[in-house]
């Protein structure tokens, strides 16, 4: 079978494969499938797992993502992510990726009541500065 490369980038690290005979993800509309020779693509993936098969492996790696960008060109695939994780074993990469996103939602949510915190405070001190500002007299 024809193998093409696929890369995997996320702001920590990035992970190339050369071996990979076959790709399925899902992206708004649904789940495709890349081949090597495919056509120049372009899509946003959705997040959840994709999978791929290899040359060198038997069976299927699962890759974990919080949704991304893929290309494909130059019988290269090229997926830019926030964050993934590989792993043969379907279930505990799907606990990985449920537990990063469960602690992502907690940060944000964090970082949402610290900025209407901040917003507020801000507000006040307009509104005091505002108050006590001698009047100008024509």
């Amino acid at each position: 079978m024809r193998a093409f490369s696929l890369v995997l980038r996320d702001p920590t690290q990035v992970v190339r494969r050369d071996d990979v005979v076959s790709f399925v993800g899902a992206d708004a509309s649904g789940s495709f499938g890349i081949l090597a020779g495919h056509e120049r693509f372009l899509t946003s993936l959705r997040l959840g797992l994709a999978r791929f098969r290899s040359e060198a492996d038997d069976g299927v790696t699962y890759l974990a993502l919080a949704g991304g960008l893929l290309s494909f060109e130059g019988n290269t695939a090229t997926i830019c992510t926030r964050h993934f994780f590989l792993d043969r074993d379907r279930d505990r990469i799907a606990q990985s990726l449920e537990g990063k996103i469960q602690r992502e939602e907690a940060d944000l949510r964090e970082m949402h009541t610290l900025a209407r915190n901040l917003e507020r405070e801000m507000l006040r001190r307009l509104w005091e500065l505002g108050r006590t500002r001698p009047r100008e007299v024509l």
